[in-house]
């Protein structure tokens, strides 16, 4: 007699290798994320195939559901057309193993959603601010507005003074509407899961180290949606090639 056997399994074993590497080196990453980039690395295996053993591999990210109510009046927040036509910044903070706080000041690029700047220490007055600021541009550029909240390091007078010294605008944000600020906002959440929520840190170095090798991840390799699945260096290079001389 003659029985059938499958050859799937051994087929697949391909896709499973690269699945399992993907998945190890970006937890966080959904199944969009993981499929893109075995494209960008030049499989082309079929997207239902390779669902079906994301599935059976259990990689399934598990999100917790909210109940929002729907908005009368949507205002979609306008996308710059340009680099450093608009910058978004914000603060964070957490606390490494012995208790001891620290913050955040991160700093984007609306128009491809790029992290120009984590920086991380116990204390950030508006000095250290506008030196991280002033840091940013001599490389890339002033900005022609900066979006922002109204905390007490956002409305000195020593960051209003640098900003009307180049010519750029401050943009405030209603208070208590984040949404407002939702380019920022987005990017804190993904760095808030995919770094500070996923590792226990005993110094500032060992923040600082991690926080640099996720934002070169985030900026050259990570895909992003928005963007047509392509990360933000990457659109920022395409822009500048379509861009009249």
């Amino acid at each position: 007699m003659y029985g059938y056997r499958s050859k799937r399994p051994q087929n697949d074993q391909p896709i499973i290798d690269a699945l399992l590497a993907l998945a190890e080196k970006y937890p966080k990453y959904g199944f969009h994320k993981l499929y893109t980039l075995l494209h960008r690395q030049g499989h082309r295996w079929n997207h239902k195939r390779v669902w079906r053993i994301y599935c059976e591999l259990k990689l399934n990210i598990r999100r917790k559901g909210k109940k929002r109510l729907p908005s009368r009046n949507p205002q979609p927040l306008s996308v710059p057309e340009a680099i450093n036509q608009s910058w978004s910044i914000d603060f964070m903070s957490d606390a490494l193993w012995n208790g001891r706080r620290f913050r955040t000041f991160n700093v984007i690029d609306d128009y491809n959603r790029e992290g120009l700047e984590i920086e991380i220490d116990l204390s950030l007055p508006a000095q250290r601010v506008v030196r991280v600021l002033e840091r940013i541009s001599e490389r890339r550029g002033y900005p022609r507005q900066i979006r922002l909240d109204n905390g007490p390091e956002m409305v000195s007078a020593t960051l209003a003074e640098w900003a009307d010294e180049h010519g750029i605008t401050l943009e405030f944000i209603k208070p208590g509407k984040p949404t407002q600020n939702s380019f920022v906002e987005r990017f804190n959440r993904t760095y808030r899961e995919e770094v500070l929520d996923s590792y226990i840190f005993e110094s500032l170095n060992q923040v600082r180290e991690m926080t640099a090798d996720w934002l070169r991840e985030y900026n050259e390799e990570r895909p992003h949606e928005s963007l047509g699945d392509v990360p933000p260096v990457e659109y920022r290079q395409m822009g500048l090639a379509e861009s009249p001389v």
